[in-house]
């Protein structure tokens, strides 16, 4: 592995390229005037006056049909990340864009607060978030999660969380609440064990074995830990499929999942240019197994195959997870009670006004 001095310190990609709906591009050169050193690209935050708080969705191959984002954009910077082409609607680059230019969206608990108490709405488990990791850096100073999370709370509703960030201990109060009722299942995504490959792919995440203790330190509170190992890159971090799943067992997690690497849109060229910067050596090695689990293309976002893949080489892939995942017993079952679901009192009596 090598590292790039054109990328700017703490970000994945060195590149901030159009997206899909700019008619222009824009190719930048170098005069040789460049400084020597990487410096930091600052991060900007506006705020986004939403209009709602819960999306829904129908697709049949996650577990969720509503979720609520309290960030668009995402400081981690994974290179990998799926999300990367919502900043097209943003009319902002999936690049440098989708980690520095960051919007925050106060108004979420208070609107979340006013649909669960609407008339007629029926609950199911809820995830925050299904986009962007609502734990990443701007939520120590913005809050908005937490605020969530006490919402969901005071309203007994079921809660479903996914982050790679160790600031979720900051809110293990209100997380321990919410599963001693059976309420919250909470999903750390791993990705590999191995410090520097994880600097260079997710360089602003926590860092490989701060995750492990984000699982220890939730499961002795008592909130079911998912270990989710997402994504598999092929190649890359393959091989720690067994060890990601037994470290992850002993520091406490009871159930896994897992997600095979996605190259939607702009992340594809994103994600080539990472390799070839990188591990130059492996990259033709690395896409010709994404190929093989993508139908000979490099993405293939159909229901039922965008997140495992088809092919030998993804067959082979689950094998390797299921046969772990029951000699590890991560198979407990976390089912979240929706029928706990009251509006509280004083949502009820401001209704009638």
């Amino acid at each position: 592995m090598r590292d790039d001095d054109r990328t700017p310190r703490g970000r994945a990609t060195c590149t901030n390229p159009a997206n899909r709906y700019h008619g222009t591009r824009v190719s930048p050169e170098d005069d040789g005037w460049s400084a020597e050193e990487r410096v930091p690209l600052r991060t900007r935050v506006a705020i986004d006056a939403a209009r709602k708080a819960i999306s829904y969705n129908d697709s049949p191959d996650i577990p969720f049909d509503r979720s609520v984002n309290p960030y668009r954009g995402c400081e981690h910077g994974c290179i990998y990340c799926y999300a990367r082409p919502t900043h097209a609607w943003l009319d902002l680059s999936p690049g440098l864009d989708f980690e520095s230019r960051l919007f925050a969206r106060p108004a979420l608990p208070t609107l979340l607060r006013q649909e669960l108490a609407a008339p007629g709405y029926a609950p199911a488990p809820l995830a925050i978030s299904g986009v962007t990791d609502a734990y990443q850096p701007i939520e120590r100073e913005h809050r908005i999660t937490r605020r969530i999370l006490e919402v969901l709370l005071a309203f007994r509703h079921p809660v479903m969380l996914i982050t790679k960030s160790a600031l979720i201990e900051r809110d293990i109060d209100l997380l321990g609440e919410l599963a001693a009722s059976e309420l919250v299942e909470v999903s750390v995504s791993l990705t590999t064990l191995d410090r520097r490959l994880a600097r260079v792919l997710e360089p602003r995440a926590a860092a490989p074995h701060r995750r492990l203790q984000v699982i220890e330190r939730l499961a002795a509170a008592g909130i079911p830990v998912r270990a989710m190992l997402a994504p598999i890159i092929p190649v890359l971090n393959e091989a720690e499929i067994e060890r990601l799943l037994a470290d992850a067992r002993d520091a406490g997690a009871s159930n896994a999942g897992y997600i095979l690497l996605r190259l939607p849109l702009e992340v594809a060229p994103l994600f080539r240019d990472w390799l070839q910067r990188h591990f130059p050596g492996q990259a033709a090695h690395v896409m010709s197994h994404v190929r093989d689990t993508r139908a000979g293309r490099d993405n293939d976002g159909q229901f039922g195959r965008r997140l495992r893949g088809t092919g030998h080489y993804a067959a082979m892939i689950e094998q390797r997870f299921r046969l772990a995942v029951r000699r590890l017993g991560l198979d407990v079952d976390t089912s979240l009670r929706c029928d706990l679901f009251e509006a509280p009192d004083t949502v009820r009596q401001m209704s009638l006004f």
